[in-house]
């Protein structure tokens, strides 16, 4: 698609070449080199799902700019004329219609978006036609989906106008966006330094130091370690070792074994301890 739209570019603009006056085929070229120059052409995927390599970031500067999805087989049209954008229309084909009759255009029963000023997109191209310059239009995914369009700026009564006026009027649509450098560069100005007399401070009235923080506690004394003996019973020995992890009955006795040591009773007295 892309290619098609490339060669049918070229033979417009040779169509230009050859249809108008010298010094008038030589200005629409101007121009358009010019307003390239000026809004840097992204490169868009054959779909136009992706972009491939980035160009000019476009601020929208006037609301009613129609756009289709890039899944339409055709962008939507629109004209700038007398300081608004205009959108071409087609009455919407009946489904009865558009599916018994193949080859009827599906264009106004797609999905499509109005931006408004302030909204922004990217230019993948600038044609040089007879009667005007064509912007090829094309937006970020609005959930996972892309919109595109194009946005003709006709010549005044038919003529090549100065490139300064053709200039003028696209400024008046569309401008191109600050980078984020620029932006992050005007926050990180320096501020004016503040007087000396500001700044210098006698002796008498600088801030006191902060007082000296107390050292820190000594440490706790270690805890005392836990003894068994002969004789405890074994509610004792649980309260100070807790649960052993097996119990073994026994006729007559019981070992309750622990990860490091083995506790044998008799009628529920520690007897030995291993």
């Amino acid at each position: 698609m892309n290619s098609l739209r490339a060669i049918v570019a070229s033979s417009i603009v040779a169509a230009v070449l050859a249809s108008c006056p010298g010094a008038q085929a030589q200005d629409a070229v101007s121009i358009q080199q010019k307003l390239i120059a000026q809004y840097p052409l992204t490169k868009a995927t054959a779909d136009r799902t992706d972009i491939v390599t980035a160009g000019a970031v476009l601020v929208l500067e006037k609301d009613n700019l129609l756009m289709y999805t890039v899944t339409t087989t055709l962008p939507a049209s629109n004209t700038y004329k007398n300081g608004k954008i205009n959108n071409a229309t087609i009455p919407k084909c009946p489904p009865i219609v558009c599916g018994h009759l193949p080859g009827l255009p599906t264009i106004p029963n797609v999905d499509q978006r109005k931006f408004v000023a302030g909204e922004k997109f990217w230019v993948t191209g600038i044609e040089a036609h007879d009667d005007g310059i064509v912007f090829d239009l094309l937006s970020d995914p609005y959930s996972d989906v892309r919109y595109y369009s194009t946005l003709k700026f006709p010549y005044p009564k038919g003529s090549v106008p100065s490139a300064d006026a053709m200039m003028s009027a696209v400024a008046e649509v569309i401008k191109v966006a600050p980078s984020d450098d620029s932006a992050s560069s005007g926050d990180d100005k320096k501020q004016p330094a503040a007087p000396a007399s500001q700044t210098a401070q006698a002796p008498e009235q600088q801030s006191p130091m902060p007082p000296i923080a107390p050292p820190p506690p000594p440490d706790a004394p270690p805890a005392a370690p836990k003894t068994i003996e002969k004789g405890q019973t074994k509610e004792v020995v649980v309260a100070i070792f807790g649960q052993p992890s097996k119990v073994i009955k026994l006729s007559g006795k019981e070992i309750d074994v622990y990860p490091d040591m083995k506790v044998t009773y008799v009628n529920n007295k520690v007897s030995d301890v291993q």
